[in-house]
This record gives structure tokens, sequence and C-alpha cells, in this order.
């Protein structure tokens, strides 16, 4: 008896050593938030920060209004109109679409396809067919009969068509049309390069370089194969067809090849990219696609995602919050795409870097921090090539998102962290410069107004809706962000023995103070002339305030939040903050159930955009940490989803990743108010969502949290220690907490009051 038991035992232990990990990827859910989603979001046939991102489009040529507004995949749609390879800020092209009968060479219409009407190649869909995960996408195209599924490496994507039996089975090579953010086409070729390859470019305007860098543009070239030699070959432009012509160039450039198919016969496709040139394209076609057929290229993805995923792994909580967990965890991996090609150093397309200090640098530095220095790195060749720092880059260009520029904090933030596989001092000098220079600064690297910041101590309000070297439109929020940044560069100053500019940075750190209003303790413009302006409405956005009003900004001071506090009184601070949150539940934390991006920028608090998403943390520091615990794990439980309508918000701006990494992060119990840019950053705590989470940090040691007690009621902390040691404030200081170890807390239904009384630091 005993010995069975023992070997029983034995064979446990020994199953237990050898059992497979679990699938993490089965938690992320690239469908939830994808009603009113932008065109990089929803794009799961790719690898995390790949250049090759398939999906499918609903309607990725109608472009947008702006050049940043919702397109390219809405679930709301029923139809699908081809399956793009690049989605990028700015970027977009490349579409290839198989069919079968009538031989039909345009989109047709999204509004048409609703209705049944069949006028172009786009092909009605059913949602309970698709199949939708980190590195794979899978659908059927009911107007053909046909298999759809996608996957790739970081610089090609695969196409596996599955035909039904027929004569005029084709894919359609759809290159010179406009696509997502792509802007209109300047020039595109395809053309056959043998019986099986193809090879092109498409040249695109997008609207962020019309009006930021409006000398540049974006080319994408593309190298492909197919497996099944066509029978025939045609070229188009538009309406124009050619039949037997194998190349056409153009607006509306696209070729079609045609095929007999037997009954559930397979077509692949390979595609290789690059934003260098077609026969750059090629070379990662065979540095990363040799010898890989559709299924090890799908299994290759997934692993990669697998492997990202499992440096944070959590256990315990319902499947929702791990849905939301990794959910958010994929959509910060998947943005800011590389653009270089196979052998060189990555370097990334991004969006602007606004707000991701509250976020996704937080994220890349607890345990990516490749990512973060690929970042720095990025943004140090656009200094050396252009003279500045880009706020928001597509192939090199500027494509400046919202006219300030962040850059340098999140550089200094990255210093200040240790990660530092760059050239320091270049990249000092460049902070600075982003912080005092204005003489011939170009309008794509913001910050034009940053020249009377440094003179007056703040911007100006211009009511005319434009940035220019007297003031802003925005010159509050600016002034609160050129407040913040100089912070950044002091520290740094200070770190590298440069007092002088420490000195400088750190008295323009406190710009804030000369827009304080006193009387009604809040945040409001001045004119020129150094008054106060008239007719002020708190809650009226934009006039002084960039997609938000002064009480969402009066508490966008996290370079020194005790400051802030002292100004407006403590007790005064804590009864307006948590009455905010309070109405702000109401509409669950953001804007209700208006699907808009900017739903939110009128009300007190709005989490879908980037200017709120440090001041539910600020309790930690006046002495009230529990409501911090109370109200994060409040908008973890309400504000996200694992919906499509309902995901971030309901149809809310994610913003390549940022408000997934909050999630991430708020859901871990770490942030820093500071954006990492302290001269000893130190990390705040919060209500971990999970009974365990383990983080592989980013030097490679684990850092394990545990809660006890934890449920949906007990989101408050009752005590705490760090590796055996009592901790009785809600903060660590992050070089103590990247030793790794295990942090405990216990968790209960109602606040410790006593508990987390020391706030964390607010050195200057």
């Amino acid at each position: 008896m005993y010995k069975h038991s023992y070997i029983l035992l034995i064979l446990a232990c020994c199953y237990s050593c050898v059992a497979p990990k679990e699938n993490l990827l089965r938690y992320a859910d690239p469908g939830i938030g994808t009603a009113h989603s932008r065109w990089f979001f929803y794009t799961p046939a790719a690898v995390p920060h790949g250049m090759a991102k398939l999906a499918p489009s609903t309607n990725g040529h109608y472009g947008n209004p702006s050049g940043w507004e919702a397109v390219g995949y809405d679930t709301r749609h029923t139809s699908i109109e081809g399956f793009a390879h690049f989605h990028e800020w700015q970027v977009g092209g490349v579409v290839v679409m198989p069919a079968t009968g009538q031989r039909l060479l345009t989109p047709g219409e999204l509004e048409d396809a609703e209705k049944g009407i069949k006028k172009g190649y786009r092909s009605s869909f059913n949602h309970k067919t698709e199949v939708a995960q980190p590195g794979y996408y899978k659908v059927e195209l009911d107007d053909y009969h046909i298999t759809a599924e996608l996957t790739a490496t970081e610089r090609v994507g695969f196409h596996r068509y599955t035909f039904p039996a027929g004569t005029d089975s084709r894919i359609i090579l759809d290159i010179g049309n406009k696509q997502g953010e792509s802007g209109e086409v300047l020039d595109a070729e395809v053309h056959m390069t043998d019986e099986t390859h193809f090879e092109g470019f498409v040249t695109t305007y997008p609207a962020y370089i019309r009006q930021y860098d409006p000398k540049g543009s974006i080319s994408m070239y593309f190298y492909g194969e197919i497996s099944k030699r066509p029978t025939a070959v045609g070229a188009f432009n538009a309406g124009n067809v050619r039949p037997d012509v194998k190349s056409s160039s153009g607006k509306g450039a696209g070729i079609y090849l045609e095929f007999p198919t037997t009954s559930q016969e397979t077509v692949e496709l390979k595609v290789g990219l690059s934003y260098t040139s077609a026969s750059e394209a090629q070379k990662n076609l065979i540095a990363e696609a040799t010898g890989l057929d559709f299924n090890k290229a799908r299994k290759r993805a997934q692993d990669t995602w697998q492997r990202e995923f499992s440096k944070l792994t959590v256990a315990g909580g319902d499947v929702k919050d791990k849905t939301k967990f990794y959910t958010g965890l994929y959509h910060a991996l998947l943005g800011r795409g590389i653009i270089n090609d196979a052998g060189q150093p990555n370097r990334y397309n991004t969006d602007a870097i606004w707000g991701a200090f509250w976020n996704l640098t937080q994220l890349w530095a607890l345990s990516y921090p490749e990512r973060y220095n690929d970042y720095v790195r990025s943004q140090l060749d656009i200094y050396r090539n252009r003279g500045w720092f880009a706020d928001g880059v597509s192939n090199g260009h500027f494509t400046s998102g919202v006219g300030t520029n962040f850059v340098g904090l999140a550089v200094a933030a990255a210093y200040q962290c240790g990660i530092r596989d760059y050239d320091t001092a270049l990249a000092y000098k460049a902070i600075k410069a982003n912080e005092i220079d204005d003489l011939n600064r170009p309008v794509g690297s913001g910050k034009l107004d940053v020249g009377i910041f440094n003179k007056l101590g703040y911007v100006p309000l211009l009511e005319e809706d434009k940035t220019d070297s007297t003031g802003s439109r925005f010159s509050a929020s600016h002034t609160l962000e050129y407040s913040y940044s100089a912070f950044a560069a002091a520290q740094m100053a200070k770190a590298m023995g440069k007092t002088a500019d420490y000195n400088y940075f750190i008295d323009k750190s406190n710009g804030w103070r000369l827009l304080f209003n006193n009387d009604t303790k809040l945040i409001q413009p001045k004119t020129a002339a150094g008054t106060f302006i008239e007719n002020f409405d708190p809650m009226q956005p934009w006039r002084g305030f960039q997609e938000g009003n002064a009480v969402q900004y009066t508490f966008y001071v996290p370079q020194n939040p005790a400051g802030l506090i002292a100004a407006m009184g403590k007790e005064e601070f804590n009864t307006r903050l948590d009455r905010i949150f309070t109405n702000a539940q109401q509409n669950s934390f953001g804007g209700g159930k208006t699907i808009d991006a900017f739903a939110g920028i009128n009300a007190s608090y709005n989490h879908g955009n980037q200017p709120n998403l440090h001041i539910s943390w600020l309790f930690n520091y006046s002495g009230k940490p529990w409501l911090t615990q109370k109200w994060t794990r409040a908008i973890c439980n309400e504000f996200y989803g694992t919906e499509s309508i309902h995901g971030y918000g309901y149809g809310q701006d994610e913003d390549q990743g940022q408000l997934g990494a909050w999630y991430v992060m708020s859901a871990l119990g770490l942030f820093d108010v500071k954006g990492l840019t302290d001269l000893r950053p130190a990390i705040q705590l919060g209500s971990p969502l999970f009974e365990k989470a383990t983080v592989t940090l980013g030097n490679g040691r684990k850092l394990h949290i545990i809660t006890k007690n934890n449920s949906k009621e007990n989101v408050y902390v009752q005590a705490a220690n760090f590796n055996g040691q009592p901790l009785q404030h809600a903060w660590l200081y992050r070089d103590e907490l990247m030793k790794g170890g295990t942090l405990t807390l216990e968790m209960g239904s109602s606040p410790n009051e006593q508990w987390g009384q020391e706030p964390p630091p607010s050195i200057q």
C-alpha cells in the first residue's frame, strides 16, 4: 500500500515537472474593442512589434477624414474587402483578396454589401466563422466558399486559401489604392517576375505627413510567391482591365492571378515586406520564410506570443480578468512595428508617445527593456538624421500626433531605469534641445511654443486654433506638459552632474504654479499679459486644454504631487478627487456608452484618453492610498470590458497599446505617477487583481506578487511585506523591486486607514 502510494507520488511529481505550460494565447482576444477602432488596432496575424501585420479590412479603402479616425475593421460590419499587410500609424497598403466566379476587380461599397448587392470583390462573412488569435486569423468568405487563413513572421505575410472546385479561382493583388491611414496614393506598381513570383510597391501621402513633413511620403515594398502557377494573369487600374498583361503601374494598380482548383485545394502565398526596396523585401522573404510553410509559420508566430506573454503570468481571478489582462498585454506588444530589414537593429514606427509614460514605458522597463532601448535608439536615429526628436514617426518622417513632444521625457526615464545601451551623451544633448530650442524648429517636432514657455514660464493662450512662437490654443496643457518634461530633463542632468542645467530645468518644472488659480484651486489659462483668461468654463474642452478640460488637467502635476496637494489643500484635494471618481463611475469612467474616441473629454474624468491616466494613483501621495486601491480596481472592472463594443471603454482610443498596458500594470498593482523620471524612481502599489502574479523582470530575476484573501469585494490592502520584511508604505524604490523576490499583500473588504500613510517621495 505504502509502496504503491509512493510510486504514485513520484509519478505525479514527474508529470508536474514536464506538464506543458498553460496556453496563455487563449485569454487574448483580438476582437475586443473592434467596434470603432483605429487602423492599427486589429491585426491578429502578426508577431510582437512586427512589420507584417495582416488583417481583414471591412472599410479600409474609404480612408478617414483627418488621417486618424476609426477605419479598417469594424465588428459591426458583415463584409470583408481584402487582407492588408501594413497596419501602422499613417501606414497602410498591399491588399490580397481571393475570389471565384465573375471577375470583379474593385472592392465595392460596404453599404451595397450590407444590403446584399454584389458590386465588387468584397465578400460577406459571418463572425461565427472567424478565428482571431495572436499570430493567426481565419474566416469563411461566404460569397466564394473560400476559407482564408493568415499568419506572419516579422517581415513576411503568409496566406492560405482553401478553394472550392472551379475553373475561375483567382487571387487579386490590389496595390494602388488607399488603405486605412495611408492617405492618397502617389504611385504604385506590381508585376510578375516569373510564373510564380511577383513584386512591387505603393507610395502614399498620409494626412499627417502632408501636415507635418510635407516633403515626405511612405513607400511600402513587397516581393511574393504563390504556391500554384497561374494559368492566366491580367492587370487592372480601377475600371481598366487588361487580360494577359503581367504588370500594372500608377494609381489603382493591381494584377489578378487565375487558375482552376479542385474541391478543398489550398493555395498559399508568402509576401516579404520592406520599407526600403523590393529587393530588400525579397531578402526578407528569403531570410524569414525559406523552408517555412503556413503551419510552421503559424506555430512560430504563436510560440513567440506565448514566450512574450509568459514573462507575466497570473493565477486566480476569473476568466474575464485574465482575458482583459492578456488582451491588454497583446495590444501593448503589438503596437509600434519595426521598419528595419532583417539583420539590422530594430527601429520603430510610432504614434506620439504622449501619455505612454503611464503605461507602455513602465511595462517595457519592467519586463521588456530591449523594446524600450530600441525605442530610444529609433529616436536618436531621427535626431541624428533630422536634428530633432519626432513626436510621432512613420518610416523616418515626422507625423506629430498631438503637436507636443514627450520623447525627451521617455528617453530620460529609460536612462533613470538603467536602460542605456545607446549614446547617452547624445541622448542628453537631444533632450536638452527638445526642451529649450525653438529656432527653425520644424512643425513635425512639435513644441513650437517651447520658446515662449522658457521665456515666461508658461504658454499664453491663443484663441485661434494654432500653436506658434507666441502661444497656443492648448496653452495650459502645454504649460503642464513642458513643466513635467523639464522635470525629467532636470533629473537626468542631476544624474550626469550637470548642476547648472539641473537648476534651470527644475525651475521650469514649476511652470504649473503660474497657472494655478488660488481662488478656484484650478489650472486656468493666461494671456500673454499674464492675466487669467475671462469667460473661463472649467469643463470646456479644447480652450487651453488638448483633448480635455481644466477639471481633468488640474491634476496634471505628476512631477510634484506634494506641491499640488499643498497648493490645493489636502482635504480639498482628496474630497474633490474622490468626488470626481464617484461621478465618473456613473459613466464607466469614460464617455459612457457613446461610441467615439473623444467621448469623455467634457467629463470630470476620462480614462479613455491619456491626460487622466495617472490621476487614480494620486491618493497614494495624499494620505489615502485605500482610495487608489478602490478606484484603480473599479476602473479595471468597469471601464475595461471583454466585448467588441465594450472593450476599452466604448469605442475609445486604445492608442497602440496604451490603455492595454495601463490595465496590465494596474492589475499587477504597480505604477509610477512620475513615469520613472525621478533620479531614483519609486513604484507605487495599488490593488492587484490576481491571487498570484509572476513577473520575469528585464534583468532575468523573478518578482512574485501574492495576495491573500483577495476577491471582488476585498480590494483594500490590510498589510504588506516584501521579501519577508514588513512594508509600511504603499511604494517601493524601483531598484529594490527589480532585485526580485516576493511582494505579499493581505486584502480585506474595508480600508486599513493606518497602512500606507507615508507618501512616495516627491523630491525635486
